[in-house]
């Protein structure tokens, strides 16, 4: 969809204005407004509504094929998190506790030199999401060597 298109007011029995940012209502409406206008082509209607006329055909053709629930926007991006598998989390994990004093970046550095590709930031991410940050963390690990 274009960017910066008006919202749109249909007229009848009631009043009621569609934002561009509903799409399912969004392209819905220009399916309709194109059932129920005779004067305006197709490609005048899916201009208005900040589409091509190839769009509008596709999503007429979901429409009529597969119902109204794939009219809504797929959320797009990774499905699933590549980089931080498993095994990553578990080496940075390890890496950690034998090291609580080393830093994300000192991690990253040996865990590219053990083959794994991961940048800093990936390991940020992992030892904040397991709570291995230095606050309360490094004295944990210096109290139970201690007391080994």
């Amino acid at each position: 969809m274009k960017k910066n298109v008006p919202p749109v007011t249909l007229q009848g029995a009631i009043s009621l204005e569609i934002d561009p940012s509903d799409t399912l209502l969004w392209k819905l409406s220009m399916v309709f407004e194109a059932a129920h206008n005779s004067d305006l082509t197709i490609e005048q209607i899916s201009s208005k509504y900040g589409y091509t006329r190839e769009y509008f055909y596709q999503v007429l053709n979901k429409l009529q094929t597969e119902g109204s629930k794939t009219l809504q926007d797929k959320v797009t991006g990774p499905k699933t998190n590549y980089k931080r598998t498993a095994e990553i989390k578990k080496q940075v994990i390890r890496h950690r506790f034998l090291d609580p004093d080393a830093s994300c970046e000192v991690i990253a550095q040996k865990m590219r030199q053990s083959g794994f590709d991961i940048s800093q930031r990936s390991v940020e991410r992992v030892v904040q999401e397991f709570g291995l940050q230095k606050k309360g963390f490094i004295r944990q690990v210096q109290k139970m060597r201690k007391n080994q």
